[in-house]
């Protein structure tokens, strides 16, 4: 599989400038491809849609990214745990200015790179492409070059509501939803200089509504899947009166 890679050279990216990058044979009489050609329908006629996306098994008490929201991470691999829930269902993805994003290990954690569409280097088009490219994918993964400001936040927050799509920013975002940071990071599997990489092991702190939670995580597992991790139990010390 591979995805459908995009180099931009002009500074309007929308529907008919990206028509060509989209296979339309998928759509049968299925029920699911009928599904599919509503939401795109939908997306196109820019009608107001919010609604909870799917998320991996073990993401789901974490975070579920919702369209018209915006969400902040510190890390690739968060970023592709959330998009990966989307693109299973079905969802079209896309990737904005994150050249080093790993495809590879993106498709490892579920992002289906037959429906994702990446612009590594939009150069200083960033914002319009990202624009343009929500009104074809749900998931959109955007890394700005620059903070983008409040105005410019606002208007493309408002194009998610249009047009039924989530953004996720590798990044600081202004006004995002959620903030997401790794805090805490061990891999499993190293040796002293020797081994093979079996698990990584993070904590996880979501900014949401005000309030702060650690969650700690395989990201990924032994397994190679997203799930919560239990914390060791430390038992409490009682000093014993000499």
């Amino acid at each position: 599989m591979d995805a459908i890679c995009l180099v931009v050279r002009g500074s309007r990216v929308g529907l008919d400038y990206l028509e060509h990058a989209f296979d339309y044979s998928w759509v049968t009489s299925s029920a699911a491809s009928i599904g599919e050609l509503q939401q795109r329908v939908h997306r196109m006629q820019g009608a107001a849609v919010r609604r909870t996306l799917e998320s991996l098994p073990g993401m789901a008490g974490v975070l579920r990214l919702k369209t018209g929201g915006a969400y902040a991470v510190d890390s690739p691999s968060l970023a592709m745990a959330l998009m990966a829930g989307p693109s299973l269902s079905g969802e079209w993805s896309a990737v904005v200015g994150a050249p080093d994003f790993g495809l590879e290990a993106a498709a490892n954690f579920g992002l289906d790179l037959d429906r994702t569409v990446v612009v590594p280097r939009p150069g200083e088009h960033w914002l319009s492409v990202t624009a343009g490219l929500i009104e074809v994918a749900s998931v959109v993964l955007v890394k700005p070059p620059m903070m983008p400001t409040e105005q410019q936040a606002m208007r493309l927050r408002a194009r998610l509501r249009q047009k039924d799509a989530a953004l996720i920013c590798w990044g600081s975002w202004p006004g995002c939803e959620a903030t997401m940071s790794i805090v805490e990071s061990s891999w499993l599997g190293l040796g002293s200089g020797y081994g093979h990489l079996s698990g990584r092991q993070v904590v996880v702190t979501l900014t949401e509504g005000g309030r702060i939670r650690r969650v700690p995580l395989w990201l990924p597992g032994p397994d190679l899947t997203v799930s919560p991790r239990a914390l060791p139990h430390v038992p409490l010390v009682t000093a014993q009166a000499g």
